[in-house]
């Protein structure tokens, strides 16, 4: 994939809450063999409800499982901001919005926080 197409997905992904593209950022990344940023566009896609399945879980699960505590918080936070930066670039306001990570941690918190 040309680095344009990449810009462009992110852009619809991130800015745009576009599932579809979200899904194909990871399945580049997963193609590329890459870890962190799998783990944050997998994280994205999981926030817009792309329709994931079994091969995109496990490698996530086994990216996450090679991460220290510390790498891996790092990165949920990461994604956690890059969530509440689009729901802000979206309503053009700090509001509260839903975590990616709401499965996990359980709990929505103010943008900002």
């Amino acid at each position: 994939m040309a680095r344009a197409q990449t810009v462009e997905l992110t852009e619809r992904a991130y800015a745009e809450g576009d599932a579809q593209a979200a899904l194909a950022l990871l399945e580049q990344s997963m193609a590329r063999g890459q870890r962190r940023i799998a783990l944050l566009r997998y994280l994205q896609a999981q926030y817009l409800d792309a329709p994931l399945d079994g091969r995109h879980h496990d490698y996530v699960q086994r990216v996450a499982a090679g991460m220290s505590a510390v790498v891996l918080e790092a990165l949920l936070v990461e994604a956690r901001k890059r969530a509440c930066q689009r729901t802000q670039k979206m309503l053009g306001r700090l509001s509260t919005c839903r975590s990616p990570l709401s499965g996990i941690a359980g709990n929505d918190e103010p943008c900002d926080a």
